[in-house]
């Protein structure tokens, strides 16, 4: 079923895509819920589109994660989709002497394991309600790593993975899984990455992302043009050169 007239809840909508995605959904007729572990941020958000709802969460604070679902629907019952965005992105070296795993721990944390949690924590509500989704939000890098960002492109793998596994179990039920995929784009994922001119604009992206959400029946895998480069690779025999293109020496 096309998004609209949805109550959706996004995760890290306070910046990036996710805000980005959240006001989009919001112009399209659905009731939009986000939550953001920058509470000025988030603040700011909510200033500036007082429509939305939101909650301070920091997804790595397990007492935080396993309280948040019962909160969220306790105030909206009516919520039938859930957008697992939040995520972070940050380099490592593999090469150091020691090698520090700080970045990894948080990377999973945050990407891996509390999206896996917050589905599981969200579906008995889901699967009651005649139509349902979880949209999770993988990346190009699942397809094809960025070898500096060797965790975070390891984390979207498994969440696309993820995301393949729970469709097929969910099938029978009223909940689809749907993942987005994005390519590079002109965000503050990592610092001054909203400046790379390869980076495809913002608002470029939500558009072509909410063509795909509000067909009548969207794709499993919601794919800008932009990220088939990746998407594909393997398939097409041209995984070498994309990883070199995206590693260059």
């Amino acid at each position: 079923m096309s998004f609209t007239n949805r109550t959706i809840l996004i995760t890290g909508g306070n910046s990036g895509i996710g805000q980005a995605l959240a006001r989009a959904l919001l112009s399209h007729g659905n009731r939009v819920i986000i939550t953001g572990r920058n509470r000025d941020s988030l603040a700011r958000t909510l200033e500036e589109t007082p429509a939305l709802v939101g909650y301070p969460l920091d997804v790595t604070d397990p007492a935080a994660l396993a309280a948040f679902p019962a909160q969220v629907l306790a105030d909206h019952p009516d919520l039938d989709t859930v957008i697992l965005n939040a995520g972070i992105m940050e380099a490592e070296d593999y090469t150091a002497d020691p090698v520090v795993t700080e970045v990894a721990d948080r990377t999973i944390a945050t990407n891996l394991t509390a999206p896996i949690h917050l589905a599981a924590a969200f579906l008995p509500h889901l699967r009651a309600r005649p139509r349902a989704a979880i949209i999770t939000v993988s990346s190009g890098l699942a397809f094809v790593p960025k070898a500096a960002n060797p965790v975070y492109s390891a984390t979207k793998a498994a969440i696309h993975s993820f995301s393949q596994s729970l469709r097929h179990q969910l099938r029978d039920t009223s909940v689809a899984v749907h993942e987005i995929a994005p390519p590079l784009v002109a965000t503050e994922l990592t610092p001054g990455q909203s400046r790379v001119a390869a980076a495809l604009p913002l608002q470029e992206f939500t558009d072509e992302v909410m063509a795909l959400l509000t067909q009548p029946a969207p794709p499993p895998e919601i794919l800008v043009t932009r990220v088939a480069f990746q998407r594909h690779a393997e398939a097409e025999a041209r995984y070498p050169a994309a990883f070199a293109t995206i590693n260059p020496t």
